[in-house]
């Protein structure tokens, strides 16, 4: 499974890069406005500390104004994948920017209709909204595995971009599922190597080995 950080914080960014866990980012207006800064230039920024894809949204909800938006972000970088949401509008203008070449990441999916939808138009990725699914009781790994299965069947390369993730859960189940890459804030990637054992473990090891006068 690939891991995407959802940010757009550099500093957050730059961090995890270094560890070499992370293959993508993906980003919305919201958590660009965050920084205070350009639109542009974060993506541009963000797009050089990481080679793989980077999602930089649109905010046209026309046709048009998705298309216009879309060619000027994809020249900001190779890397850019751009993010159009699930609409009829959208899912028009996926087909056109894919066809250019660009990848696209249609973002804001809640069925398995929609992810279907999304594949015929060309996706590079589609984000089903997990966290937001839990949130009105619906169980959002059904709408992974359903997907999945879709997918599987058509052999659509569209990739499933787990997406509202919260918890360490959220992402043992999406890979469970099937899903190709979980994007997840800083904190959840973090959490994900915490376990009390081997924090238990590891205080254990270093006790003994300093008893030993063990020096390597």
């Amino acid at each position: 499974m690939k891991f995407f950080v959802d940010t757009a914080d550099t500093g957050d960014i730059a961090e995890l890069a270094a560890t070499g866990l992370i293959d993508g980012v993906t980003t919305n207006p919201s958590l660009v406005a965050k920084s205070g800064r350009p639109f542009a230039d974060v993506i541009k920024e963000i797009c050089e500390i990481v080679s793989g894809p980077v999602s930089a949204e649109v905010v046209a909800t026309d046709y048009d104004g998705m298309i216009t938006e879309g060619r000027k972000l994809a020249k900001i970088a190779d890397n850019v994948a751009v993010k159009l949401p699930l609409t009829l509008d959208g899912l028009k203008a996926c087909r056109t920017l894919s066809d250019d070449g660009t990848m696209v990441n249609v973002t804001l999916c809640f069925s398995a209709n929609q992810a279907l939808l999304a594949a015929k138009a060309g996706a590079t990725f589609i984000s089903p909204f997990i966290g937001r699914l839990d949130d009105i009781n619906v169980d959002g790994m059904e709408l992974i595995s359903d997907i999945r299965q879709i997918y599987d069947n058509y052999l659509f390369d569209t990739e499933i971009l787990a997406a509202s993730i919260r918890t360490a859960n959220h992402v043992k189940l999406s890979a469970l599922a099937g899903a190709d890459v979980a994007t997840m804030p800083p904190a959840v990637i973090k959490g994900l190597v915490k376990h009390p054992l081997t924090d238990k473990g590891l205080e254990t090891f270093l006790a003994d080995a300093e008893k030993a006068g063990i020096k390597v």
